[in-house]
């Protein structure tokens, strides 16, 4: 009863009409942003920064915090339709959302992902409300052992999923830890791989390696099919329309991904992306037909979008009731709090209860809002589809260019994007997956500042990992998703 109550006190605020302009406002400005690969929510967000001088902290952050939902939301159109996810949490949507658009579904991808990231935000406002204050001390418990534990786990359940080779999934991860530890070594300031060259000191840039892989490299393999031709898809919109069967497909793993993606989203330094690839993998080795992943199944979709939603919502409970960012985006929303004068912590609950209740009201309203535009919307972006392929591959040239360029105005990225479009190419052609690189290398640097802090806690004594019950658990299921698929394959023989 509390629980309600206090949500009716934010319905109150949320319902303000400036309130209500500001969620409308917040989540189609993270819708559009959400579709151009290029800004992503973090640089959205600094530059509403400026915008919330002034403002009651309540409606700072409701706007703010509809910028960011809406822009994972969003997401998953560039993903769906070019293959060019430019937020990280809908990575995973790209695997089975694309196919579907070549296969004349966009319009059904596109549906089930507003469906999905609807029912995952919702699930996970209603965990948020009922929960929040008791996850925000389970989070705490969670050491930099813990944390590399889980960024282990993470990255292994991805590997394991790899259709053809366990080995070339592993190659894959290998590279991607690899790029993600080029530059400055910020402990010791010592250069790694950035063979003499400055522009590699910070080292590599999501973006960069995100559209390289997918994008880029889809362009070129489509020139090498032949496909810049007179080709054009046939049907390319399709019916949003779910039949009934298809509703029964995805309805469980919308929920069980919604569950996960929430508490993921709660530990700090997990957050969206890691959930939606985990939400991903566990639908696949669930499903009966996990070997037609990646080649347009709509579980595909529905479980990395309900994830990442779930978890960007998730997201808040730490940030509100601890004061700690889970990430980037979180972080910025964490400095416009602190310069709005609001401290994030165990007492804001009832210090600004208002903002609390506020945000969580608003969230409610933010979904629907996101559903009403981007339903009618779909017939009318998916039209991209029925460009003739010539202009359609020059259009998702252009939007990864500009996309990098505008990111650090450097030529020396551009160059990079190349690079890693023929890497792309490369993996495709020689059956190497593409996920497991792409989470290495948001997981690496995660990976490899957690493993430091417990070796300096325990004093270099590697026991460390395997002495916290947490971790060593997380450990022993990490190495039975990489064991289980080797000894189904040596049964099978």
């Amino acid at each position: 009863m509390d629980a309600f109550n206090n949500l009716i006190y934010g319905f109150s605020i949320a319902l303000d009409p400036i309130n209500i302009f500001y969620v409308f406002a917040g989540v189609f400005a993270g819708t559009v942003i959400g579709m151009l690969p290029g800004l992503g929510p973090i640089s959205a967000l600094a530059l509403m920064i400026p915008l919330t001088f002034g403002m009651e902290p309540s409606s700072g952050l409701i706007l703010m915090a509809g910028v960011y939902y809406g822009a994972i939301f969003g997401g998953s159109t560039s993903s769906i339709l070019l293959n060019a996810p430019g937020v990280a949490g809908t990575v995973a949507t790209s695997f089975d959302g694309y196919p579907l658009a070549k296969q004349g579904q966009a319009g059904k991808a596109l549906a089930i992902a507003a469906y999905a990231s609807f029912i995952g935000g919702t699930i996970s406002i209603i965990f948020l409300m009922l929960v929040a204050p008791l996850l925000g001390r389970v989070a705490v418990s969670f050491g930099p052992a813990e944390y590399f534990s889980l960024m282990v786990l993470g990255l292994t359940a991805v590997v394991s999923l790899s259709d053809k080779s366990l080995v070339k999934g592993l190659i894959a991860a290998v590279v991607g830890v690899m790029i993600s530890i080029m530059g400055i070594d910020l402990q010791t300031g010592t250069e790694r791989f950035t063979f003499g060259t400055v522009h590699l000191l910070d080292g590599i840039d999501f973006l960069v390696v995100a559209l390289g892989i997918f994008a880029l490299a889809e362009v070129f393999y489509m020139l090498l099919r032949g496909g810049g031709g007179k080709e054009q898809p046939r049907n390319a919109i399709g019916s949003l329309r779910l039949t009934k069967q298809e509703v029964r497909q995805i309805a469980p793993p919308i929920g069980r991904s919604s569950i996960l993606g929430f508490f993921t989203g709660v530990l700090p330094g997990a957050g969206a992306t890691i959930g939606s690839f985990l939400g991903y993998s566990m639908e696949k080795r669930l499903a009966k037909d996990g070997d037609t992943f990646g080649k347009g199944n709509i579980k595909g979709v529905a479980a990395p979008e309900s994830a990442n939603n779930a978890a960007c919502t998730g997201s808040f409970v730490p940030l509100l009731t601890l004061g700690v960012p889970g990430s980037g985006s979180t972080a910025v929303l964490l400095g416009a709090l602190l310069v709005m004068g609001v401290s994030p912590g165990p007492a804001m609950l009832v210090d600004r209860p208002d903002v609390f209740w506020g945000v969580v009201a608003s969230m409610y309203l933010g979904n629907i809002f996101l559903l009403v535009l981007n339903l009618p919307l779909i017939p009318l972006i998916a039209k991209i589809l029925d460009l003739p392929r010539p202009l359609l591959l020059a259009l998702i040239l252009i939007f990864c260019m500009v996309g990098v360029y505008g990111m650090s105005f450097s030529v020396f990225d551009l160059l990079l994007l190349l690079g890693f479009g023929l890497l792309g190419l490369g993996m495709r052609l020689f059956g190497f997956p593409a996920a497991p690189l792409i989470l290495a290398l948001i997981l690496g640097s995660i990976m490899e500042e957690s493993m430091r802090r417990a070796l300096q806690i325990s004093g270099g004594d590697w026991s460390i990992f395997i002495d916290k019950p947490i971790s060593l658990a997380l450990l022993v299921v990490a190495a039975l998703s990489l064991t289980l698929p080797l000894l189904r394959k040596f049964r099978a023989r």
